[in-house]
């Protein structure tokens, strides 16, 4: 039996699936692990343990299926900073992309002459997420671990080290970074001199289809049963979602929603949108995935039952529990609006000192009303990158939907109404996994076409008129909420200082 095993490396834990060459998911695992904040504006991890996971995920895969896989591809988030040493050990924490000690630097460099120029450039937003925003921000803050570093390198890059003893970096994490010019496939000679770094301090960018085998030390013993199986270096989270939803056509766009959210459009060009910070990543050398992610997605909600409700959600039956009863609350919670940014956002509004805010309280409110409020400031959030997309001339015809939120039926509702489209669910795994399965389906030619690989069966919503034009009102407000509290949120954000 052929098959190939997807990893995503996430933010929250790691996953992995393994997928025969007709489609069918045979085995998955997953792996969680904490994010660390020493202090209010900082986000860390320990690389160590998302190691770990990793060889922990396919372990058990591989156990489970009890053959071996023709091929491991990575996926993994964009956005992280290690430094390390020439050894390839961490002389840090991993700063993740909810890391926000560079806004103020990241601010600088948006409004400086070069600002402009390095986002078209790089295809990459600038904001406090970015390598690019980190390494300046260490270059001035904490020069001496500036000045120590042998290299700046992500979390995947880290495990490629460990994995094969060579510094490289796949396009579709490099186009991520702010540092690399995507349409010259090369590290952006601007950005570098804005940092101060050379290209030696970074890795060797290659292709997402790259493969090694032959393990290194590091890790030979622990991935024993797969030492002689092909790694594919793979690509980026985001644009392994695209794969694995089956959204890599015009058209079709792609949205998840798991710690954070994004959607996203495949496209032959990139398109730009400075005022909106459209991103352009590169999902290979002729497909670029183009949208804008969000802060808040599935953390909000999981804040919201935790800090304000003080309730676990610690499995499927407790996400159940708490969005059931949202059919019963009409749209627009009865005049209840959320704005939603708990961490600051990035995309439409690019702020990091936003603020979350419940607008239009009345007395009889309850629970249910909350909960559809939170449920809607999060897709709200996500329709405004959409609205953004489209003023760029992307086309949005059909949304294909991925991430944990998916087995909510009364959300994807929710989300049609928003969006006004069609809303389809094509498979309830994890998409980034899935599409890094299929792309090492297709680069060991056990496939001919992706399509091949879509199972016929698929589950739709579509939207209600009365509820859509409920929303519409909604939207207005929820835009004009923000625009007229930004002042007073970048005021109070001094206060926590």
């Amino acid at each position: 039996m052929k098959y190939t095993i997807g990893i995503d490396i996430g933010t929250g834990s790691t996953k992995a699936v393994a997928v025969d060459v007709s489609g069918q998911v045979l085995a998955t695992a997953q792996q969680a692990y904490p994010i660390l904040t020493p202090q209010p504006n900082l986000s860390e991890q320990q690389p160590q343990l998302i190691r770990q996971a990793f060889v922990q995920c396919i372990l058990r895969v591989v156990q489970e299926v009890k053959e071996t896989p023709a091929g491991i591809v990575i996926s993994s988030a964009m956005h992280s900073l290690i430094l390390v040493d020439n050894q390839g050990e961490p002389l840090m924490n991993m700063i993740t992309w909810a890391d926000n000690r560079a806004a103020a630097t990241a601010r600088q460099i948006q409004k400086s002459a070069s600002g402009e120029a390095i986002y078209r450039q790089s295809g990459t937003p600038v904001h406090a997420m970015t390598p690019l925003s980190k390494i300046v921000w260490l270059k001035e803050h904490q020069p001496d671990l500036f000045k120590a570093a042998y290299k700046f390198i992500s979390i995947k890059e880290y495990i490629w080290f460990s994995l094969f003893g060579t510094f490289e970096v796949d396009y579709s994490i490099a186009s991520a970074t702010g540092l690399f010019n995507i349409e010259e496939l090369r590290w952006n000679t601007d950005s570098l001199s804005l940092c101060a770094i050379t290209t030696n301090q970074l890795s060797e960018p290659v292709p997402t289809h790259h493969t090694r085998s032959g393990l290194a030390p590091a890790l030979s013993a622990d991935l024993a049963p797969v030492a002689a199986v092909p790694f594919f270096i793979g690509s980026s989270d985001g644009c392994m979602a695209n794969l694995g939803s089956f959204a890599v056509t015009p058209g079709i766009a792609a949205l998840t929603i798991g710690t954070s959210g994004a959607i996203r459009v495949a496209s032959t060009r990139p398109t730009y949108n400075f005022k909106a910070m459209t991103f352009n990543y590169r999902l290979d050398e002729q497909t670029f995935i183009s949208g804008g992610p969000i802060n808040n997605g599935g953390y909000v909600l999981k804040w919201y039952a935790e800090v304000f409700l003080q309730r676990t959600l610690a499995s499927g039956k407790d996400y159940d529990a708490l969005l059931d009863g949202l059919d019963d609350v009409q749209a627009g919670a009865n005049g209840l609006i959320f704005l939603p940014y708990i961490l600051g956002e990035r995309a439409p509004i690019w702020d990091s000192d936003a603020s979350g805010a419940f607008f239009g309280i009345r007395n009889f409110h309850t629970q249910a009303h909350f909960t559809r409020a939170v449920i809607e400031g999060i897709s709200m959030a996500l329709y405004s990158i959409a609205v953004a997309m489209e003023k760029s001339g992307l086309e949005i015809d059909r949304i294909h939907v991925s991430g944990g939120f998916v087995h909510s039926q009364a959300w994807l509702q929710i989300l049609a109404d928003v969006f006004n489209k069609e809303i389809c669910l094509i498979n309830p795994e994890d998409a980034s996994a899935l599409g890094a399965a299929y792309l090492g389906l297709k680069s060991l030619a056990l496939i001919s076409d992706y399509e091949v690989l879509r199972s016929s069966e698929r589950v739709s919503y579509f939207p209600t008129k009365e509820n859509h034009e409920r929303y519409v009102k909604s939207f207005a407000m929820y835009e004009r909420l923000y625009e007229n509290l930004k002042d007073e949120m970048e005021d109070i954000q001094q206060l926590r200082r």
